[in-house]
């Protein structure tokens, strides 16, 4: 649990952060939630071995930027990387680097724009909005690269869906790391507000150029799903190997509101992502798929939090990851059941495939109810290839090495069938089948 109640000696990083953050300037408006969070990132006690949201996952990779500087304000996206991109029939907005890149970029729909380009009923929304759907927690759980993030925060997007309206197209939101020097930082913000019955379908895609060098990227998306509203989130995090990704995603979901969303992470340095999602109003809805990969000796870990706080309300979450050589895996998936949630059904299900002998995955399933009327359920499976599929389809003439690779990517592949864009089910799917490929 992180401590913030006594004075504490910060980190070498926190020190260089909070450097960092007096570097560059904000509107005024967002000056409130800079200084909450500068004062926050400076008393949490760096996280080690002993802290449990950080037990199998060190931050030496974060530590190593210490000397971090902000990149340069002009980088620019690279055609050839945007040319590679699925093809869909979205609005696309570019950030490179963490900077926005309008050239690369559509034009903004009505309800999305930049925080530094909003208007007075765009800043009324912040107000109401930014900053306090991540800090809908329990402090002892608040993740204090939230807190970070806040200090650093500059500029985002903002998604303002108004009452009965629905975003036209789906949002697909790129950010692009580029080969910039080493020890670079970039700093994302994403707010989405749906009123009563809006409906949106929001992608964030985050990606390396081919010859980017490491990075260090923090991100935040912080969501509100109105009475009766419905979301489509997808979030790819698909970086360079040697980038070091700490991300969180928290959702409010009100009465009847539905959100479907979708994971996938290949892993990196280190790859962090955590899902905060919190049943508010009765009859709120959550199906949340997720694929997580690792190889060579990176490390991607995933922390699911789902807080059923009122009646009525149904969660179903999925997880599979496929691990090897010696790369590590981290999956914890906490649901909550509080005193008043009657009527809830949660189901959490984990499944890790190992290739290796030298690859590790730790998984936690965790269920906590204070609630008598509930259905609930969860597990979670770490196993290899079965040996009798794979003798089953050499004995019909396939070699070996294909047999491993068509048991792999039928593991996850019922789980990319549920991604709702064909273009990037199509492109992942081909990707996927690639990396199976090179690894036999």
């Amino acid at each position: 649990r992180l401590n913030m109640t006594q004075p504490v000696q910060p980190s070498d990083f926190q020190k260089r952060a909070l450097t960092l953050a007096q570097q560059r300037s904000a509107p005024a408006f967002l000056q409130t939630v800079r200084q909450q969070g500068l004062d926050e990132f400076g008393q949490i006690q760096w996280p080690g071995r002993k802290t449990e949201m950080w037990k199998y996952t060190t931050l030496r990779p974060v530590e190593a930027f210490a000397n971090a500087e902000w990149p340069a304000d002009d980088v620019a996206a690279d055609g050839e990387q945007l040319a590679s991109l699925p093809e869909l029939d979205a609005t696309r907005l570019v950030f490179v680097d963490g900077l926005f890149d309008g050239a690369a970029s559509d034009e903004l729909p009505d309800g999305v724009r930049l925080f530094s380009q909003a208007d007075e009923a765009a800043r009324v929304v912040l107000d109401q909005y930014l900053g306090k759907i991540a800090k809908d927690i329990d402090p002892s759980r608040r993740n204090l690269f939230a807190a970070l993030n806040d200090a650093w925060l500059t500029d985002g997007v903002l998604v303002y869906v108004p009452k009965n309206a629905t975003l036209e197209k789906p949002l697909y939101v790129v950010h692009l790391s580029t080969a910039q020097a080493a020890e670079r930082v970039a700093n994302q913000r994403l707010l989405v507000v749906l009123e009563q019955g809006a409906s949106a379908d929001l992608i964030e895609h985050y990606l390396s150029a081919d010859d980017a060098s490491a990075s260090f990227v923090n991100t935040l998306t912080e969501i509100h799903v109105g009475d009766n509203a419905r979301l489509s989130h997808t979030r790819l995090n698909l970086e360079h190997e040697a980038s070091s990704h700490v991300g969180a995603v928290h959702i409010n979901l009100q009465r009847s509101a539905v959100a479907n969303g979708f994971t996938l992470a290949e892993g990196g340095e280190l790859k962090r992502l955590d899902y905060q999602i919190n049943h508010c109003g009765e009859g709120a809805e959550l199906n949340l798929n997720g694929l997580y990969l690792g190889r060579h000796q990176q490390h991607v870990d995933y922390h699911t939090t789902i807080e059923h706080r009122v009646p009525n309300c149904t969660s179903q979450e999925v997880f599979r990851d496929i691990v090897g050589d010696k790369a590590k895996a981290v999956f914890n998936g906490r649901i909550h059941i509080h005193q008043d949630a009657q009527k809830t059904l949660a189901e959490l299900n984990n499944r890790n495939l190992l290739t290796s002998n030298t690859a590790e995955v730790d998984t936690k399933p965790e269920l906590e109810i204070y609630a008598d009327d509930v259905r609930c359920a969860h597990g979670a499976t770490i196993s290899q290839l079965d040996e009798t599929a794979l003798y089953y389809l050499q004995s019909r003439g396939i070699e070996l090495p294909q047999a491993r690779m068509m048991l792999s990517y039928g593991f996850i592949n019922e789980v990319l069938e549920t991604l709702p864009h064909e273009g990037i089910r199509t492109a992942l799917q081909k990707r996927l089948r690639q990396r199976f490929v090179e690894e036999i």
